[in-house]
């Protein structure tokens, strides 16, 4: 195992596209997921341990902006790994941007719609504005280290030990199965008047569903 890390560390990885799609598309579920998980324990313990969230617009638990922040981070940051450090304090600035720009645009866009609000958060020293704070961009640069030098490795050694056409057909058809979730609840509900996750959700005794 520690061979196999030292050279994910050390040696060049080239894969051909169709494989690095693949890789791609398990990045976006992983992050996503662990995404919603995280929020899922946090919201719990800002509501004093009271209350269950189900964060997200989705039936499948996933967030899309942290599979989007971990792909910029990948194409990014991915040959820096041998420097840790770089890849903490810049994935800190390039994540806490696109949380900065993503609530804004929400917020000015879509008839101030706040997907989070940070002043209205426990542990939300350094908060601008209600859309980044220093604990958001901390777990944001902790998570980018978790992407980095576990997940990424993790997908290079699926990809390699897989029979690339299993690897392919798994990996493009659990992230096809989260983006048509995405896309349902984002666009396809709303233009043909549809039931939404969250509508269907809060019919179910759910309490707290964000967006």
């Amino acid at each position: 195992m520690k061979t196999l890390y030292k050279k994910y560390l050390e040696e060049d990885h080239n894969f051909d596209k169709s494989t690095l799609l693949g890789i791609i598309c398990l990045i976006i579920v992983i992050s996503g997921v662990f995404g919603f998980l995280y929020e899922f324990v946090f919201y719990y313990f800002n509501s004093g341990m009271t209350e269950f969230y189900w964060r997200g617009s989705n039936f499948l638990p996933w967030i899309n902006i942290y599979a989007i922040g971990a792909v910029f981070i990948f194409f990014l940051l991915y040959k820096k790994r041998k420097n840790p450090l770089l890849v903490f304090f810049a994935s800190m600035l390039i994540t806490g941007i696109l949380e900065y720009i993503g609530g804004w645009m929400l917020y000015e866009f879509q008839d101030g719609l706040r997907c989070w609000d940070y002043n209205y958060e426990i542990l939300n020293f350094g908060n601008i504005n209600g859309f980044v704070c220093l604990r958001s961009v901390l777990f944001f640069g902790f998570s980018s280290l978790l992407l980095i030098y576990l997940i990424v490795p993790f997908c290079f050694y699926l990809a390699k030990k897989m029979n690339k056409k299993t690897f392919l057909i798994i990996t493009i058809g659990l992230c096809s199965i989260f983006l048509f979730d995405e896309l349902y609840n984002l666009i396809f509900a709303r233009i043909l008047s549809l039931p939404r996750a969250s509508d269907i959700y809060k019919s179910l005794g759910f309490h707290y569903i964000y967006f």
